[in-house]
C-alpha cells in the first residue's frame, strides 16, 4: 500500500511539474503569437484557471502527505507486534520443549520477506 501512495504522490508531483511547464509555454506562445490585447485577456483568463488547477493539485498532494505518514506508522506498529508475537512463540516453544515442523518453501519465503520489511523500518 505504501508503494501505491508513493506512486500517487509522484504522479501528483509530475502533474504539478507538467502544469508549470504548460503555463510557461502558454505565456511564451501568447507573447510571441498574440501581441494584441484582446486575445491576451482571454489567454490570461486561461492562465488563471491553470493556476487554480495547480493549486487544487497541490492541495491534493498535501492531503496525501498525512496518509503516507499514517501508513508508515501503522506498518511500523504491525511489524513491532508481529516481531513480539514471533518472539513469544519461540519462547513458548522453548519452555514447552515443542519443535516446529519444517516450514514449506512458501512459508520460508514469506518469513524472509517479513523479516526484510521489518529491518527496513
Amino acid at each position: 500500500m505504501e508503494a501505491e501512495v508513493d506512486k500517487l504522490e509522484l504522479m501528483f508531483q509530475k502533474a504539478d511539474s507538467d502544469l508549470d511547464y504548460i503555463q510557461y509555454r502558454l505565456e511564451y506562445e501568447i507573447k510571441t503569437n498574440y501581441p494584441d490585447s484582446a486575445k491576451e485577456k482571454n489567454a490570461v483568463a486561461i492562465l488563471k484557471e491553470l493556476s487554480a488547477i495547480k493549486s487544487r493539485y497541490q492541495a491534493l498532494c498535501a492531503r496525501f502527505k498525512p496518509l503516507s505518514v499514517e501508513q508508515k506508522e501503522n506498518k511500523s506498529r504491525i511489524c513491532a507486534t508481529l516481531s513480539k508475537t514471533m518472539t513469544m512463540i519461540e519462547e513458548l516453544q522453548k519452555q514447552t520443549n515443542l519443535e516446529l515442523t519444517l516450514l514449506t518453501e512458501e512459508e520460508k519465503a514469506v518469513t524472509e520477506q517479513l523479516k526484510s520489511q521489518m529491518t527496513d523500518l
